[in-house]
């Protein structure tokens, strides 16, 4: 039987790398798996799992979040911010990618989602770095790099995700990960600072189409304005003023709000909010589903027994685990996305970090940095598939898989950083 559930594990990552839909993958795989190998009767126990996951208050968090971050980025807030930050530092050498840093940062904090950030960054400064002397290799591998900030810097969707799973609170993480995610920020403004003088990068932005100096009431508009709905978001968590999930929901009511002092928000606006927002909170919703008969239909296969026994006989120390681990979703992270990734992966891992009497918190901070990675790393980086959608003809897919290793190799060093020295660059 134990045989027959790794074959049934194996399976299904099969079919997810094939291309068939993730949470019909899991779902339907699970129920013939199940009626095949266990008894009908097993299934009783899915209406509880699922009605455990539809009242989880925690995951209330998600769609919040996501109607946040896409009101934002619809209104046009999102670009103005990286005008106004280009325009304010991008006459030193290296500043118009430093600025695409900054705003990364500015988006991952007020909006965690990967795929809008990403294209809002390619559309807007792609073609200005490269008229202004940036390589095509160094400019998409900072716009790339910087879009996946949203997996680590809090309010993080995968943070959010990963405390459900994990059974951690969300507070506790988003505290934790808060300096890791700024090390990273700087750490990758010190390479570009470094690269940038070995490259021919022009310090003028005459030629660079919709970056102009601003005013200081654009400035305020524009800068001020979505840094104190990131500051009410994040510090009414850290007070403990509000929840996570109420967090969620003053900001998404501050998106609607700067939305309005924008003179942008319609019904016609909010209708495409909620649409894509309802799309995306189904897709995680489903792949939640589809992941929970899946871990009901494994360990009734006596699949997670057998994985504790292997580990458990051989002999591995604490440390030589979690190497295991970070390997694992490292090379797992090549191949799907972050959700299938927490839903199917942590789930079953968790005896094993239990028994290894790991702490939770930090590993889920582990994990994020790693699946922040694998957004990044070719040839499946979702970050790079969303990039190559909007970048110009004459940017080669080799370019950018050769322009995000340098930011890869950032991104491992700090990930040993945390390894190996949690007390000092955890906060929780």
């Amino acid at each position: 039987m134990e045989y027959w559930a790794l074959l049934f594990f194996l399976l299904v990552f099969l079919l997810i790398m094939i291309g068939f839909p993730v949470a019909f993958t899991l779902g339907g795989l699970s129920v013939l798996f199940g009626l095949i190998f266990l008894d009908p009767s097993f299934f009783h126990f899915m209406p509880g799992r699922i009605m455990g996951v539809m009242n989880n208050y925690v995951l209330i968090a998600v769609p919040l979040f996501i109607f946040m971050g896409i009101l934002l980025e619809q209104s046009g807030i999102a670009a103005r911010l990286l005008n106004t930050m280009a325009a304010a530092i991008g006459k030193r050498r290296g500043g118009l990618a430093m600025s695409v840093v900054l705003v990364g940062t500015l988006l991952a904090a007020s909006t965690g989602i990967v795929g809008a950030t990403v294209v809002t960054m390619g559309l807007i400064s792609l073609p200005v770095m490269l008229r202004s002397g940036y390589s095509a290799r160094l400019a998409t591998g900072t716009i790339a790099a910087s879009g996946t900030l949203g997996q680590i810097i809090p309010p993080s969707i995968v943070l959010v995700l990963l405390g459900s799973v994990m059974n951690v609170p969300v507070g506790r993480l988003f505290a934790g990960a808060l300096i890791p995610g700024l090390l990273l920020v700087v750490i990758y403004l010190g390479w570009l600072m470094l690269t940038a003088r070995t490259q021919k990068v022009s310090t003028s932005l005459a030629a660079s189409g919709p970056f102009t100096p601003t005013s200081d009431g654009r400035l305020w508009q524009t800068l001020v304005l979505p840094l104190l709905l990131m500051g009410a978001v994040l510090g009414s968590i850290f007070a403990g003023i509000a929840s996570p999930t109420e967090a969620a929901a003053i900001g998404a009511s501050g998106a609607m709000i700067l939305t309005a002092g924008q003179r942008k928000l319609s019904l016609g606006l909010l209708r495409k909010t909620a649409m894509e927002t309802m799309h995306l909170t189904a897709m995680v919703f489903m792949i939640l589903l589809g992941a929970s008969t899946f871990a009901l239909v494994f360990r009734g296969m006596g699949g997670d027994v057998f994985l504790l026994e292997i580990i458990t006989q051989s002999g591995l120390r604490q440390g030589q685990f979690l190497l295991l681990v970070m390997v694992l979703f490292f090379v797992v992270g090549f191949f799907i996305d972050f959700i299938e990734i927490i839903f199917i992966l942590v789930p079953i891992l968790m005896p094993l970090m239990a028994m290894y009497k790991l702490d939770m918190t930090w590993v889920a901070i582990l994990i994020a940095l790693n699946l922040q990675t694998s957004f990044l790393t070719p040839p499946f980086g979702f970050a790079l598939f969303y990039l190559k959608g909007v970048a110009p003809p004459e940017v080669r897919t080799r370019d950018i898989y050769l322009g995000v290793i340098p930011f890869i190799i950032l991104q491992l060093i700090v990930l040993t950083l945390v390894i190996l020295f949690p007390e000092w660059l955890l906060s929780y």
